[in-house]
């Protein structure tokens, strides 16, 4: 049974936007290039992973905020090592809250998206 398609809690939010701006770095890190449709690959894998169903606009506008915050990561650090992209994620692709990049990524998610109150502001 999969979760309601209403705006999800606040938690399970900040952990799918976590992991498509994780794998939005890790992308970028290899091609250089702000790939759409890795994010939308992305959100599919992990919504299908935790059995939660969400509607397209919801997953439009936390893809789009992935790739903002993203940005600014690469902004703000210049770049991602190939090695920080190594540990962002465990070897069954979830991601690794161990990580330090992975909990600057988090709390990052989490600020905007408590600050936010309404995803449409985005």
């Amino acid at each position: 049974m999969t979760k309601s398609t209403q705006l999800l809690a606040s938690d399970t939010r900040t952990h799918l936007l976590c992991y498509l701006v994780a794998s939005a770095l890790a992308s970028h890190a290899f091609t250089q290039s702000w790939r759409v449709e890795h994010v939308v690959e992305s959100a599919r894998i992990w919504l299908t992973r935790n059995r939660i169903a969400m509607s397209w606009l919801e997953r439009v506008i936390l893809g789009q905020l992935a790739l903002r915050l993203s940005r600014e990561h690469i902004a703000a650090t210049k770049s991602v090592p190939h090695a920080a992209v190594a540990v962002l994620f465990t070897d069954e692709m979830k991601l690794n809250y161990e990580s330090p990049l992975v909990k600057q990524i988090w709390e990052r998610c989490h600020e905007v998206l408590r600050s936010s109150g309404d995803l449409a502001a985005f």
